[in-house]
């Protein structure tokens, strides 16, 4: 995946989060990603 394919998919799932659009394990099914990338992403966002 290109990084700005990946960097877009990073901003989005995290504003998702952040509006509560839906659980963790809802927002790994609504972007097709696992629930560790969306955790894992989370931990960064919330650490930085």
């Amino acid at each position: 995946m290109p990084v700005s394919h990946l960097k877009d998919l990073c901003e989005r799932v995290i504003m998702a989060y952040v509006v509560k659009e839906g659980s963790q394990r809802q927002l790994a099914q609504k972007f097709k990603v696992s629930l560790s990338f969306v955790r894992n992403l989370l931990r960064q966002y919330r650490i930085n």
